[in-house]
């Protein structure tokens, strides 16, 4: 993203290819491929793939399996940090990545950490209800309709444009960024549609739920996700971008190791417990994992989760950004597979991701 360049960028790192058999650092127990449930040669063939430029822009592939790592593979790339270019980048598994809008879905579980410990209003609460200080937006009769359910699930119906390149002022998400005040900016577009009548991608519905959880755990969003989520998972490596106005991205701003993310999917397996403890409700997982929307392309939408199906039948949910981010949960085979990619602002650079995981990894499943 075309936005303000990011200072203290980590340097570049010698390439590292590890599957099974290869030393794991201490936050996962592996398997090997075949103890996985996965074809032997997987890694190899991924490999040749890449070299045979099938994956051009793939940055990393982690998949883990009932729990255990079972494949991490790293290839060098072209990257950047929210727009701001790093040159060529030897990925290793000690390399953050740019979640882009995965970080959404982060942000949905951290709202679900936050309702469960009464921070944050209900998904029934009337959406100017939960911003008292803007009490004059309150005299639209039609937005006062809106509720938390409609910002979660993005069907606000409010007029909201991601379509246009982030070089270009109209674009909603950069509209946000420059506004004076960005929730107001928000809170305040035309509303088009009826609240609840169709999906409209919204990176300014999750900015008003990050706002929330920090302002009702009296903390910054980052601190909160490290003390509620990052921390109890094991997590202590993340950068989270601020905006211009010194704030976090709540829709965009993750930097992740990819194994640390695999790490939240396999929370997401575990019905919301690691190690024995509560870290999400699980009734906020199975709601946060419910269609509350329709939209395009196989998929519905959760409450900042996109739900979908393999060809083979499972159900999946899933956390996507652009250039091809992407964190796949199969439950019933026990699959999480996330990659993150360079492919930034690149028109079906999400395809890349799926042919991956599809065609690959749920295809190399020798086992259910």
């Amino acid at each position: 993203m075309e936005r303000r360049a990011f200072l203290g960028l980590i340097g570049a790192s010698l390439v590292s290819t590890t599957a099974s058999g290869q030393p794991a650092m201490r936050d996962w127990q592996t398997a090997s491929l075949e103890e996985a449930g996965l074809r032997p040669d997987l890694a190899e063939r991924i490999t040749q793939a890449f070299a045979a430029g099938e994956f051009k822009g793939l940055h990393g592939l982690v998949v883990t399996r009932h729990g255990k790592l079972a494949l991490e593979q790293y290839f060098p790339g072209a990257d950047e940090v929210w727009g701001t270019g790093r040159g060529v980048v030897a990925f290793d598994a000690s390399e953050k990545h740019d979640l882009r809008s995965v970080t959404k879905s982060i942000v949905g579980l951290l709202y679900g950490i936050a309702l469960d410990a009464k921070m944050v209003p209900a998904p029934d609460t009337l959406l100017l209800d939960a911003f008292p200080e803007y009490p004059d937006l309150s005299t639209d009769p039609a937005r006062r309709k809106l509720t938390l359910a409609h910002v979660l699930s993005m069907t606000m119906g409010t007029e909201w444009d991601a379509t246009l390149p982030y070089s270009d002022p109209r674009n909603s998400e950069i509209a946000m960024e420059r506004a004076p005040d960005r929730y107001r900016f928000v809170l305040d577009r035309p509303i088009v549609r009826s609240p609840g009548e169709s999906w409209t991608y919204s990176g300014g519905a999750t900015a008003l739920l990050g706002h929330l959880v920090a302002k009702g755990s009296g903390s910054t969003l980052h601190d909160f996700a490290k003390a509620t989520l990052f921390g109890p998972l094991g997590i202590t490596d993340t950068i989270w971008i601020k905006g211009f106005d010194g704030r976090e991205s709540a829709a965009s701003g993750l930097r992740m190791r990819p194994r640390d993310l695999a790490r939240i999917g396999q929370l997401v397996l575990d019905h919301g417990s690691h190690d024995g403890r509560r870290v999400v409700a699980p009734a906020w997982l199975e709601t946060s994992h419910s269609r509350h929307a329709r939209i395009e392309d196989g998929f519905d939408y959760g409450y900042q989760w996109y739900l979908g199906r393999l060809r083979s039948g499972p159900i999946t949910i899933v956390a996507a950004g652009n250039c091809g981010q992407r964190m796949m949960i199969a439950p019933s085979l026990g699959l999480v597979a996330v990659v993150t990619a360079g492919n930034y602002n690149q028109p079906r650079a999400s395809r890349m991701p799926i042919k991956l995981i599809t065609d690959y990894v749920v295809a190399g499943l020798t086992a259910r």
